[in-house]
């Protein structure tokens, strides 16, 4: 049925056990290694000694993992996710930062006593080395939800000092005095924020993977603060006014709150428009679809890792949480293994299940060995919990406390394996697929069941792995058409990149997998420049407020600082472009693109080349 050529799984097999030959590529600066993260910049001396310590992890992890998921790994039939990190050290993945408890009750970093702050500049300052000291204690990215309603109590004791002020040295009108003068420090509290964030680099090289969650809080002060985190962004960082990569902007649309006219932060909503048309960021989560999916809100962890809802007296707990890693299955390779049969699909489906639940169980024994003063951050200081020296941190995994997730990539291209590529107008094969991840989801609930940990199932975010896996099976297989001979799989769910569709229709569409993909997702629609058109932007918002939990937006928003061009860069095999002026120098320009579910500067960090193809294919319908 398909083009079979010479396989090749044997001579990567042979590599993978060779620790000189993974050295030898790494010092020559091969691009699926030095390429592999588009947020690292290999030319740092921190990332490059991260990527040499990482290359040994990765050829021990690996001889570490029992036979069949190494096997399984190496084949390509599934992915152990950051063998650079675990499980060559018992690290866990991304988290929700418990930011509120570490404010209020101190912490301790290094030699250092932390006090709860007594403004909202000292409690910014004391965010941002938190989240420098969580990144270097864990591997993936991490998450503050709620900031604004966190951080209006510090902006609450600026505005006691400014009114004692005020009385003291007999200011008249008290009230505009006090409002404008703590106006003043929210502002340059998230200025000073937003900078710390993206000059930090944790001990892995690269700035750290970080999403703020606001939008929420409709006292005078949470607004304030999420006014100021909007027009910040919208300013841009420095004299060129470049776009922040990080924090990821996450804000929060709920009815009553923020959705409608008549609504109280009704303005902030529009305000966030406004960012979004001009900075992409923030994507928005919808508080009534996402409660209805995963049983309460909250932000993500990373760019699309959610946890399920989790009660403990009576109460929701969200923060304090976090991941213990991934494991994703490449479903095309099923799909051609099972020679289009949808029977032959589900029964391969269920055996490569069985390793990947295997790989999670190895993830959580290996988690376990950890100890508290391993990473005193996470385990003695607050960011997940205040335990003592010697006390097994696994208690913090059961009551489905954590998540340890099964990701999977190319729902599109089982599609087309298993019907035609025009799949998604068929509604027996929508159907169908809905049904691959409805028995996923499934699984995941047995194992969650039997062994008290959360087991979900989650669209992987694969910057990296679109590339790795189509190639190993182009190799294998040849070119399929429409699956392999693009270069790269597509994410998750996600609707092909290469076809017109509209807003409207997409949310339709993806909307059915992601009920059952509540681990991780999220939904991106894509757009012309919307800078003289936001309303186009809030109807997409509007419409998807119940029926998809998270929406990323996708607009030309690149400038050039030579020609002062604003728009798209054109895509080449080399990069990416200015089309007016051919400009690619990467300190002469503004060039940010989604990868994953991050924003990255392709001038600066170069992608994987299948990110580049996406990204090249999706430009062309914008």
């Amino acid at each position: 049925m398909y083009n079979i050529v010479v396989n090749t799984i044997y001579c990567e097999r042979s590599d993978w056990m060779s620790l000189e030959t993974q050295m030898e590529r790494l010092q020559n600066k091969e691009k699926s290694i030095i390429n592999e993260n588009a947020n690292k910049d290999s030319n740092v001396f921190n990332t490059l000694r991260d990527l040499t310590a990482g290359t040994v992890a990765k050829y021990y992890g690996l001889k570490w993992l029992p036979a069949h998921i190494r096997e399984s790994h190496i084949k390509g039939e599934v992915h152990f996710h950051d063998l650079d990190y675990h499980p060559y050290m018992p690290m866990t993945n991304c988290c929700l930062i418990n930011i509120e408890d570490m404010l209020n009750n101190g912490f301790k970093i290094g030699n250092a006593e932390v006090e709860p702050p007594k403004s909202i500049q000292t409690a910014a300052a004391q965010i941002a080395q938190i989240i420098a000291n969580v990144a270097s204690s864990q591997y993936g990215g991490c998450s503050v939800d709620r900031l604004d309603e966190i951080l209006s109590k510090y902006a609450v004791l600026n505005a006691d000092r400014h009114h004692q002020d005020a009385v003291t040295y007999h200011i008249s009108e008290i009230d505009s005095y006090v409002m404008n003068m703590t106006r003043r420090d929210v502002y340059s509290a998230m200025q000073s924020l937003e900078y710390e964030i993206n000059t930090l680099y944790s001990s892995n090289g690269q700035t750290p993977f970080v999403t703020f969650g606001f939008g929420l809080g409709t006292d005078d002060y949470s607004r304030l603060i999420q006014q100021a985190i909007l027009d910040i962004r919208i300013k841009g960082l420095g004299k060129e006014a470049a776009t922040a990569i990080f924090p990821k902007l996450v804000f929060s649309l709920k009815k009553g709150v923020n959705l409608m006219h008549d609504d109280p932060n009704y303005d902030i909503k529009k305000l966030a428009i406004e960012c979004s048309t001009k900075r992409m960021y923030p994507d928005v989560l919808n508080y009534k679809a996402l409660t209805d999916m995963i049983g309460d809100f909250k932000v993500p962890m990373g760019c699309r890792s959610f946890l399920n809802s989790f009660e403990q007296n009576g109460e929701y707990i969200n923060s304090g949480r976090f991941n213990l890693g991934v494991t994703t299955l490449n479903l095309p390779r099923i799909a051609i293994d099972s020679g289009g049969s949808l029977e032959v699909f589900m029964t391969i489906l269920e055996e490569r299940m069985q390793i990947v639940k295997d790989a999670c169980l190895y993830r959580i024994k290996r988690v376990k060995e950890a100890r508290p003063e391993n990473a005193p951050i996470l385990y003695q200081y607050g960011a997940l919990s205040r335990l003592d020296n010697g006390e097994e941190i696994d208690q913090l995994f059961y009551n489905r406390r954590c998540t340890v997730s099964v990701g999977y990539i190319g729902l599109y291209e089982v599609g087309v394996l298993l019907f035609d590529n025009d799949w998604e107008s068929d509604d027996e094969a929508v159907s169908s697929l809905v049904s691959v991840v409805k028995f996923m989801y499934e699984q995941t609930e047995t194992w969650s069941h039997m062994y008290d940990v959360q087991f979900s199932v989650y669209g992987t975010p694969s910057e990296s792995l679109t590339d790795r896996f189509c190639q190993l099976d182009r190799e294998q297989f040849g070119d399929i058409k429409d699956v392999t001979d693009k270069g790269y799989y597509t994410n998750s769910f996600h609707y092909d990149v290469r076809k017109k569709i509209s807003p409207f229709q997409k949310i339709r569409l993806e909307q059915s997998f992601a009920r059952y993909s509540i681990g991780g997702f999220i939904h991106y629609c894509e757009y012309p420049s919307l800078h003289h058109n936001p309303q186009a932007l809030e109807a997409v918002w509007d419409y998807a407020y119940d029926k998809i939990g998270y929406l990323g937006t996708n607009l030309p928003i690149d400038h050039c600082y030579d020609c002062d061009f604003e728009g798209e860069f054109k895509p080449t095999a080399e990069g990416f472009v200015c089309p007016e002026c051919g400009n690619h120098d990467p300190s002469r320009a503004d060039v940010v693109k989604r990868t994953c579910g991050y924003l990255g500067n392709p001038l600066k960090r170069p992608m994987v080349k299948g990110r580049h193809q996406e990204i090249a294919s999706r430009v062309k319908h914008l």
